[in-house]
C-alpha cells in the first residue's frame, strides 16, 4: 500500500515549535523521566534532545527517558497504515523547530564536515507496526525552526504493511551495507529513504556517507545545511517496549563555516549552449499501476559553462505531473518545462544536475524521447 503524504506532521510541528516542555528544570536527566506531553523533550548526557513528538494522534503516548535513550511505555494512538504515522519519539542532535541540542554546532553547511560519525542500539518489538529510523534534515540555508527542504529517512526496521514516502528508485551500497532507495515528497518537503531489508538491531556508521549518497543523487549539494539529525521509531500501531537503548552522534567539521549568505532572488542569466549537442539527458522512470517518478539527469558536454538552464520534453498521453523536487516544473498538456532552482543553475563543462517528479498515470508507461536544453538538442545517455 502507498504512504501518502506526511504535509500534516510538518503543519503539526510548526504550529507547536513554542509547546516543547522541558520536563526537568534545568532540562538534564539524571534518572529515568517520564514524558506524556505530546511534545515534551528533556536533555541526557549534556548534548541530546530525547523528545515524544506525539504528532499525528489525539492519543496518549508516554516514553520513559534514561541516561542513554529512551523508551515508549504507553502509545493509545492507531494509524491508518495506508496513511502517516501517529508520532515520532526520538533522540537528537541540532536543531529541531527552534529546540536546539546543548552545545551544537548544527546548522553546518556539507561542504565543511569531514566525517558524522553516529552509533545505535535498539530494542525491538513484535506485533506492531512501526518502522525504526534516522531522520536526517537539510535545508539550503541554515535553519533552526520550521519545514527544511530535504529528509533523509535511513529505516533500520519496519514492522506491518508499511512502506516510505515515494517508490523506489533502486539500491544502493552504503556504510557497507545494501539498502532499498525510495525518492518522492511528502507535500512539504523531498524525502530520500534508505530501506533495510531486515532488521539492524545496532550499527557504527558514518552518517555522511548517507549523506554524500543523496548529493550524488542530485538531491541536495554541498553548500547545503545539516541541520539535524535524529533516531527514534514511527509506530503506527501499538510499539510499547521499543526502545533507543544508546545513541551518539557527532558531526566534525574540516573549518569554519562561511558567513550565511541568502540564495539569489532569481537564477542567474541564461547562457545559451553553443549550437549542436551540447547536453545529454539520463531519465530513469519507476512505474506502477497508477502512478510513476521519473530522475532526470542533465550534463553539460559543450566547452562553455551553461548559466541556467531551461529543458523542455513532451510526456507520452496518460501522465500527469503531481511533485517536483530541485527544480521548477510545469506541465500544459503534455509539454513539460523544467528550469533550474538558484542552486543548481550553473553546469561547467563535464557537470551534472539532477531532477526528478512524481506523477499520475493513465494506461501504458513509456519515456519521453526528445530533450531540449536551452533551445539545443540533447543526446539520451
Amino acid at each position: 500500500m502507498k504512504r501518502p503524504l506526511r504535509a500534516l506532521a510538518a503543519a503539526a510541528l510548526l504550529a507547536a515549535g513554542s509547546l516543547v516542555a522541558v520536563v526537568l528544570a534545568g532540562g538534564n536527566a539524571s534518572a529515568d523521566t517520564q514524558i506524556c506531553e505530546q511534545y515534551g523533550s528533556t536533555v541526557i548526557g549534556g548534548r541530546y534532545v530525547v523528545q515524544n513528538n506525539r504528532w499525528g494522534t489525539s492519543a496518549q503516548q508516554c516514553i520513559n527517558v534514561t541516561s542513554t535513550g529512551f523508551s515508549i511505555t504507553r502509545q493509545d494512538g492507531v494509524g491508518n497504515t495506508s496513511g502517516a504515522p501517529v508520532s515520532y519519539p526520538s533522540i537528537f542532535v541540532g536543531c529541531h523547530y527552534t529546540n536546539c541540542s546543548p552545545g551544537t554546532n548544527l546548522p553546518v553547511q556539507v561542504k565543511n564536515i569531514s566525517s558524522a560519525p553516529s552509533s545505535i542500539s535498539y530494542n525491538y518489538v513484535s506485533g506492531a507496526t512501526y518502522d525504526a529510523a534516522y531522520d536526517i534534515w537539510l535545508d539550503p540555508t541554515p535553519k533552526r525552526d520550521g519545514v527544511n527542504q530535504m529528509e533523509i529517512m535511513i529505516w533500520f526496521n519496519r514492522q506491518g504493511p508499511i512502506q516510505p514516502i515515494g517508490s523506489p528508485v533502486g539500491n544502493a551500497t552504503v556504510a557497507g551495507r545494501t539498502w532499498e532507495v525510495w525518492r518522492g515528497s511528502n507535500g512539504s518537503n523531498n524525502v530520500i529513504s534508505y530501506l533495510s531489508p531486515s532488521a539492524i538491531p545496532s550499527l557504527s556508521f558514518d552518517v555522511l556517507a548517507f549523506i554524500n549518497d543523496t548529493r550524488n543523487r542530485g538531491a541536495i549539494t554541498n553548500d547545503w545545511y545539516l541541520t539535524s539529525i535524529q533516531a527514534g521509531f514511527e509506530p503506527w500501531q501499538g510499539g510499547v517496549g521499543l526502545a533507543v537503548n544508546s545513541f551518539s552522534q557527532s558531526v566534525n567539521t574540516g573549518g569554519t563555516p562561511p558567513p550565511t549568505t541568502a540564495p539569489p532572488s532569481s537564477p542567474p542569466p541564461t547562457t545559451t549552449p553553443p549550437s549542436g549537442s551540447a547536453c545529454s539527458v539520463k531519465y530513469t522512470p519507476n512505474a506502477w499501476n497508477n502512478g510513476f517518478t521519473a530522475d532526470v539527469q542533465i550534463t553539460n558536454t559543450g566547452s562553455g559553462t551553461v548559466n541556467g538552464w531551461t529543458l523542455t520534453y513532451n510526456l507520452p498521453a496518460g501522465q500527469q505531473i503531481t511533485s517536483a523536487w530541485n527544480a521548477t516544473v510545469t506541465q500544459s498538456g503534455s509539454a513539460v518545462t523544467a528550469r533550474n532552482l538558484a542552486y543548481n543553475g550553473t553546469l561547467t563543462p563535464g557537470g551534472s544536475t539532477s531532477f526528478g517528479y512524481q506523477g499520475a498515470l493513465s494506461g501504458t508507461y513509456s519515456s519521453p524521447t526528445t530533450f531540449t536544453l536551452n533551445g539545443s538538442t540533447c543526446t539520451r545517455a
